[in-house]
């Protein structure tokens, strides 16, 4: 493609991105009347319309979504690579931004970087805490965490945890009251506390296994929350039994505030991952931190 129309290439992707020549105006550090001209120029180069306005949005063309379809994994690479400069410099620098849940965020990032980050003074990291599903591509981060199960299968997934289980657990005080459950099946008579997630529109189910076989129950109970704290802290209040990380309730047992209960139901598996997208080129900012996360059985 032409030289000189970089700057059009560029202007494009973060209007056809943003929907908005304002929002792409900001992105860019420029002026709504600057990216139009750069765009009516590409365009007129290039023969086609690539945007449709209104009054109200800016969305591709046809021809626009197959322009922009090739040009953002160049303009990531490109971008990369200018990044991965930085290794001819005394201290890697740099921004990384990462999306995870707020357990693993407390447990095992944040004192990994606690520990990491002073050596890099010119590394720039974001967290964002979000325990729904993230499109880490659509919204630009560099990175996300997430529990293995629930990884794409077309991403870098690096361990950076041990296996986990989900338990069911309940304080001294409401077992007292209750029959200790046996069986998954039984739940369904007990007193449960729930928890929503806003991107599965409301409450999940809790899965089982037992010598190969899986099953599920829906429970039901007094109280639901979308936060883990929230029904831990339920939990150990008596207000029944809840479906947490062994890794979230492992102090309440120990001290003696909770009960594991169905633990012969409750099998392991893979522990918390960074995920990032395969075809991406990593500077070594980056890099430095997969290995400063990565998790050695060792």
């Amino acid at each position: 493609m032409f030289q000189d129309e970089m700057g059009s290439l560029m202007a494009f992707v973060a209007v056809a991105e943003e929907r908005s020549f304002t929002r792409a105006a900001g992105r860019l550090g420029t002026s709504q009347s600057a990216l139009s001209h750069k765009i009516r120029r590409l365009e007129a180069r290039l023969g086609v319309r690539l945007l449709t306005r209104t009054t109200r949005s800016v969305s591709p063309t046809a021809a626009g979504e197959r322009l922009l379809e090739t040009l953002k994994p160049a303009l990531a690479d490109i971008t990369a690579q200018l990044e991965s400069l930085t290794d001819v410099r005394d201290k890697p620098a740099g921004s990384i931004r990462i999306t995870t849940a707020d357990h693993v965020a407390e447990t095992i990032l944040w004192p990994a970087l606690n520990r990491w980050l002073p050596k890099y003074p010119d590394i720039e990291v974001e967290i964002t805490v979000d325990n729904g599903f993230v499109d880490i591509v659509a919204e630009r981060f560099d990175a996300g965490i997430r529990l293995g199960e629930n990884l794409d299968k077309d991403m870098i997934a690096v361990p950076i945890g041990p296996m986990e289980r989900c338990v069911i657990v309940g304080s001294p005080s409401y077992l007292a009251k209750h029959p200790v459950p046996t069986h998954p099946d039984q739940l369904v008579n007990h007193l449960c506390i729930n928890r929503r997630f806003p991107s599965l529109n409301g409450k999940s189910a809790w899965h089982f296994e037992k010598d190969g076989q899986p099953t599920q129950v829906r429970v039901s109970g007094q109280v639901a929350f979308n936060r883990p704290e929230m029904i831990l802290e339920a939990a150990v209040a008596g207000f029944g039994l809840a479906c947490l990380l062994d890794s979230q309730v492992i102090h309440q047992v120990e001290a003696g505030r909770l009960v594991r209960v169905l633990d012969d139901w409750c099998p392991a598996f893979p522990g918390y991952y960074l995920y990032y997208p395969s075809r991406r080129q990593n500077p070594p900012a980056f890099q430095l931190l997969v290995e400063a996360l990565r998790y050695s059985k060792g």
